[in-house]
């Protein structure tokens, strides 16, 4: 069992006041800011509260009254039961870009590890009921941008963000799930096996206290943390409404970059991405798009983030489709292989590569989540 990395140093002292009544992100911001650290923030008067901009007196008297109320204790026992650790903001090891956002949140939860390397985080988002077009793209793009070295970020839910995640880990790279609920829950509840594997590859994180329930008023900020992670948002598909707008609304305002994918224009599931791209989206078709979109935030940045973009642009320099970023093997191999423009039915291909159906079905649809071949209606499969 890996080790669990220390938290954060007075982190129950931290826990205490971001718990407490009235405070959020911004007022703890405000609160440090105007005291110096946390220690003397919770030791500090009624009177002394309302000095610090947007603290009335009503307001300073229930921050005042509460932020003794927080079992710090108990959350850090509980988080260390669970594999979990605590960073706040002044630590080094809090990332870097989430910093530089409005609102960042001052105590990060994490069941996983963070590095450096996660500064290049793109996002990928959309609706949890998605098309198959919509999962073969977010899983294609996943895997591309996973393989070149970029840490793939989104939000655990079903549909587009699973397909996501699912792409960066076919590919053995670094992923990041923000959830909106505590880390000793997981939402959806189908996706507990996904939790464990980007624990082990990556991260689970949430701002949230661990026993929070997924609620729908949570949703909304864990948007701006996936947004804030990222140098940039792809949208894959998403309805008007969608939480993905929510994301690339944030994404923006943090200046980073606001991409989508083109969708079928008589689809519902389209009107999200397209919306974004009349509004001065970049429209993404390949991951060379990504590249210079990234490329030209990573400078805007001045972090280590330009050398490390620049280091990943170099590694993109194939087709988007070329297999051999992919370096098939085994059953993989065998039906990709077999496949050709031609459509052929699953059982066919079963017949060509003498696999058993189990393999072969395995197989398929592992391509079909590298991007490498498309499934038509009555269960054909053709290559790309």
């Amino acid at each position: 069992m890996a080790q669990i990395p220390e938290n954060s140093k007075d982190i129950g002292l931290w826990l205490k006041l971001i718990r407490a009544d009235e405070v959020g992100p911004v007022t703890f911001g405000r609160l440090l800011k105007r005291f110096g650290s946390v220690d003397a923030a919770l030791g500090t008067s009624v009177s002394g509260l309302t000095k610090v901009e947007g603290v009335g007196f009503k307001t300073a008297e229930r921050i005042a009254a509460s932020r003794d109320k927080f079992d710090a204790c108990a959350e850090l026992e509980l988080a260390a039961r669970l594999g979990v650790w605590l960073v706040h903001i002044e630590d080094p090891r809090y990332p870097a870009v989430l910093k530089q956002i409005y609102d960042p949140p001052p105590v990060l939860y994490v069941k996983g590890t963070l590095t450096r390397d996660d500064t290049l985080g793109v996002a990928i988002v959309g609706c949890r009921r998605c098309s198959l077009y919509g999962q073969e793209q977010a899983s294609r793009f996943a895997h591309l941008l996973a393989a070149a070295g970029f840490t793939i970020v989104s939000g655990m839910a079903s549909g587009i963000d699973t397909a996501a995640h699912t792409g960066a880990l076919a590919a053995q790279g670094r992923t990041i799930a923000v959830q909106g609920c505590g880390l000793s829950r997981i939402f959806p509840p189908e996706n507990t096996k996904l939790f464990e594997l980007i624990s082990t590859s990556g991260a689970c994180i949430s701002e949230l206290p661990l026993r929070a329930e997924p609620l729908a008023e949570n949703f909304p900020p864990r948007n701006r943390i996936i947004a804030g992670l990222s140098l940039g948002t792809i949208v894959v598909e998403a309805g008007l409404r969608s939480g993905a707008l929510i994301t690339a609304q944030t994404a923006l305002e943090s200046n980073r970059e606001v991409m989508a994918i083109p969708g079928k224009i008589d689809s519902p599931l389209s009107h999200g991405p397209h919306q974004l791209i009349k509004q001065g989206a970049r429209l993404v078709e390949s991951v060379e798009d990504i590249m210079e979109a990234l490329g030209y935030v990573g400078e805007q940045l001045k972090d280590h983030t330009a050398l490390t973009t620049k280091k990943a642009v170099e590694k993109v320099e194939a087709p988007l489709f070329d297999t051999a970023k992919f370096n098939l093997k085994g059953h993989e191999k065998t039906t990709y292989d077999a496949l050709g423009k031609e459509p052929l039915h699953i059982d066919q291909i079963i017949a060509d590569t003498d696999l058993p159906a189990g393999a072969a079905n395995a197989a398929v649809m592992s391509l079909r989540l590298k991007g490498l071949i498309k499934q038509l209606p009555g269960n054909l499969f053709t290559k790309r």
